[in-house]
């Protein structure tokens, strides 16, 4: 004998039903079988939605039935197209006595747990009897059994007790003397001792093939789904989950009452009394191996985590006192008056100090128990012995499921530090001493995130998402873009590192997917995107609240770099080549440092200085070393070094920095640049990396620009003042040229001092030949005394400034 169970997806459909018939008649050819079946996908739903707007006086209700009656006349006639008359009778009969009752239930304005029961039972009832009369009508042979006459409980109406003993013996009874192939049972409902209708429970259709299997004593229960088994966590939120192969029967219990729907938590006890293993299948993929729950478990892929799973609509209720301290009988009495009002306690926790104990319960229940709680404790509170019971609502419970847990150190410490830094704040911890469950109670908004990093961490060790939004899509974004999309393969497979691109924005249009931006077709997108704002843009990175989030500025923007704290606060890493907030204020740069410690979200920006050569990197490394930077001589402006690299008695220099300009060397105006303000930005930056507590206005900066120069309103104005003072350039590049140095703009930071300037260098000077756009930064330091450690090479230019500001990303995802 062989008890197969098929869910509700797998009788939502003429389509699916077919195969379920499939699977059937493959498994009668060599035993006989018990198929015990759901209701049609989303009717329970239905059917309890239409008595709730029956009950109250709401006329909807007539439409509600007509959808549940075009349901399943539609099945009928997809299934059975030829001589149905009798069956569609039948269906018809069924359906007037719903319409009866819901008539009823608009006229007496209640809806009982016991009308509610006999309602939903139409469900079963009638998914059981179209699949038993489609069978029939394909010459296989078939009977339905209503588990009403089979399966007796107690009175307790919507989740009623099964009477095993009553049970057992009826099942036996009638199996005992079935001829035919195949039964079907309607799961779900079932009869109390005094013959009232009952039903077992939301899912209890689990639980009707497992009470079969359990009396009649079989080899294996398969119970078929959607899906193909339990997975690792859920697939609609994890995209990475998969099938777990192995479970325990109480790993099983644990992930089913944590939320897994694929198992009904009370289908595993009778399997469990009689070792049955529970086989987990895919209606619509029966060839896949799905789960197999049994005595016997195994490490998936090497991890004690079997499983994350979570409940959301969770509330936490805290009840907390010092006149709780020391005075036993208050967790009975809390206990007790929850058991009265029937709400059923989800998670528990109690400071050993005894100040407080603090519980879960489903947030309908909230309003309810927080009214019963302050009545049973009334005296207590109008003493101030304890205080009124606190209610937190919009939280969820996610879990780690694991009977091999207890064996390895570090699962709670891994949990958490891997919540911790992706700024999920856990607001209640518990974990019994089988160590097979970890639970932590968060806000409902988390939930995504926090399953997805967890997963990561215990199954997907081998890959980390990078979630990159990016502000900026000039020419350093697009070269930024081609460099991810150019390098995503190889980093995924090297250095197991999944960027993606989740949200860009320009000055006018933002576009957002939570999936990854399709990088080969990204322009298109803007076509169609919502208008750019820098609130807008940030929130929507919250709202997605993805892991592993970071915010990259390819502006030059001071408006973007104010809302680097925000981000920095919501544990979103900052990646920056706009040197704004790091040149600005030394407190706005202190700040930024602080948050990105105190929130452990990185704030990189290793492009303020040099583009993409490892400037800051260097520095660091040095510092954090133990080395100590005694002077730093640099030429920190690929633009300077360009314009004077090519400036020259036989061109002009309002020329020069216009080729400079058209060629990307420069800002879109080069008086930052020439103004020699970047250079100081830039060595202040190095400065306080440093150590120095420096403000942009203590760096001395000897211009070359004449007054007129200085004074220019535009940059067209600037351009004209160039060429008008043609004669001043010619004569700086003479003066140089006499005594056989080159132009150079120097930037020095030596005894807490700093200072910007254009210099003549001579020749043997390692300066002398910098040639076209490149920077060199020369450190002395005290391991480097005389031969200073230096670095060289392109300092502009939206190529390596692209890539500078990957290697921070790549930087972020190795951490």
């Amino acid at each position: 004998m062989k008890v197969l169970k098929f869910g509700g997806t797998s009788v939502g459909s003429a389509n699916n039903i077919n195969q379920v018939i499939s699977i059937l008649e493959g498994k009668s050819e060599t035993d006989k079988v018990i198929c015990v079946v759901s209701a049609v996908g989303g009717i329970t739903d239905k059917l309890l939605n239409a008595g709730h707007l029956a009950q109250a006086k709401n006329k909807d209700y007539k439409d509600a039935f007509k959808s549940i009656q075009r349901i399943h006349l539609k099945l009928v006639e997809a299934l059975i197209p030829k001589k149905n008359k009798d069956i569609l009778k039948y269906v018809e009969t069924k359906l007037n006595e719903l319409k009866e009752l819901l008539d009823g239930l608009f006229l007496i304005n209640e809806l009982s747990p016991k009308t509610s029961d006999k309602l939903v039972s139409f469900g079963e009832l009638l998914s059981s009897y179209i699949l038993s009369e489609t069978l029939k009508s394909r010459g296989i042979h078939t009977e339905r059994k209503n588990s009403q006459e089979l399966i007796v409980t107690n009175s307790n109406f919507t989740k009623a007790d099964v009477l095993y003993k009553d049970t057992n013996t009826n099942i036996k009874a009638y199996f005992k003397s079935a001829k035919q192939d195949i039964t079907i049972l309607p799961g779900f409902v079932s009869k109390s001792n005094l013959d009232e209708i009952t039903t077992l429970g939301r899912g209890g259709s689990d639980f009707t093939a497992a009470i079969v299997a359990a009396a009649l004593k079989v080899k294996q229960l398969e119970i078929f789904t959607d899906v193909s088994g339990i997975y690792t966590a859920n697939p609609k939120l994890v995209k990475h989950s998969y099938p777990i192969k192995r479970l325990s029967y109480q790993e099983a219990m644990e992930l089913s009452h944590f939320g897994a729907k694929v198992l009904y938590p009370p289908t595993v006890q009778p399997a469990l009394d009689l070792n049955i293993p529970i086989h987990i299948k895919n209606t619509l993929k029966p060839d896949d191996e799905g789960t197999t729950i049994s005595s016997k478990t195994d490490l998936t892929n090497g991890s004690p985590v079997k499983g994350i799973t979570n409940i959301n609509d969770i509330a936490l209720l805290t009840l907390q006192g010092s006149g709780m301290v020391g005075i036993p009988g208050f967790s009975k009495r809390l206990f007790e008056t929850l058991a009265q009002e029937k709400i059923n306690i989800i998670f528990i926790t109690q400071a050993s100090s005894e100040h407080s104990i603090c519980f879960g319960i489903d947030v309908r229940d909230a309003e309810k128990a927080r009214v019963a709680i302050d009545t049973a404790f009334e005296n207590e509170i109008s003493l101030h012995k304890i205080d009124p019971i606190l209610v937190e609502n919009e939280l969820s419970i996610i879990a780690l499921i694991g009977d091999h847990m207890k064996n390895f150190q570090g699962i709670s410490g891994k949990m958490f530090s891997t919540l911790g830094k992706n700024n999920i704040n856990i607001r209640a911890i518990a974990q019994g001493a089988s160590e097979r469950n970890i639970s932590a109670v968060i806000n409902k908004h988390d939930v995504k995130k926090a399953l997805n990093v967890l997963h990561e961490r215990f199954f997907e060790v081998k890959t980390k998402q990078l979630n990159a939004f990016i502000v900026g899509i000039g020419n350093v974004g697009e070269k930024l873009i081609d460099q991810i999309t150019q390098q995503h393969s190889f980093l995924k497979k090297k250095l197991k590192i999944d960027v993606r691109i989740t949200g860009m924005a320009n000055s006018r249009k933002m576009v957002f997917d939570a999936d990854g931006i399709n990088l080969n077709d990204w322009a298109s997108q803007f076509h169609y995107a919502e208008k750019s704002s820098l609130q807008g843009f940030f929130n929507k990175v919250i709202e997605m609240n993805l892991r592993n989030s970071i915010f990259v500025d390819i502006t030059a923007d001071e408006g973007v770099s104010k809302w680097y704290d925000n981000y920095l606060k919501q544990s979103v890493a900052v990646v920056a080549c706009n040197k704004i907030a790091c040149s600005g204020p030394f407190e706005t740069y202190k700040k930024l440092q602080d948050l990105s410690l105190s929130y452990n979200a990185p704030f990189l920006y290793e492009t303020n200085v040099g583009a993409g050569l490892p400037i800051i990197n260097t520095l660091n490394n040095l510092v954090v070393s133990g080395d100590k930077v005694t002077s730093v001589q640099a030429i920190l402006s690929g633009s300077l070094n360009f314009v004077f690299n090519n400036f020259s008695d036989r061109t002009n220099f309002h020329d020069t920095v216009k080729r400079a300009q058209f060629e990307g060397y420069t800002e879109p105006d080069p008086r930052i640049d020439l103004s020699g303000v970047d250079v100081a930005r830039k060595i202040l930056i190095l400065a306080r990396e440093n150590g120095g507590m420096m403000e942009i206005e203590d760096i001395d900066n000897k211009s070359f620009l004449t007054k007129s120069n200085l004074e220019s309103t535009s940059v067209d104005d600037f351009y004209k003042t160039l060429k008008a003072d043609e004669a001043h350039f010619q004569k700086l590049y003479a003066s140089a040229k006499s005594k056989n140095c080159q132009l150079k703009y120097v930037a020095e930071y030596k005894n807490g001092k700093a200072k910007v300037g254009l210099r003549e260098i001579p020749e043997g000077h390692p300066f002398y030949n910098l040639a076209g756009k490149d920077n060199i930064v020369m450190f002395y330091t005290e391991r480097y005394p005389e031969q200073p450690l230096i670095v060289k090479g392109a300092g502009a230019g939206a190529d390596v400034t692209a890539s500078g500001l990957f290697a921070d990303i790549i930087k972020i995802g190795n951490k």
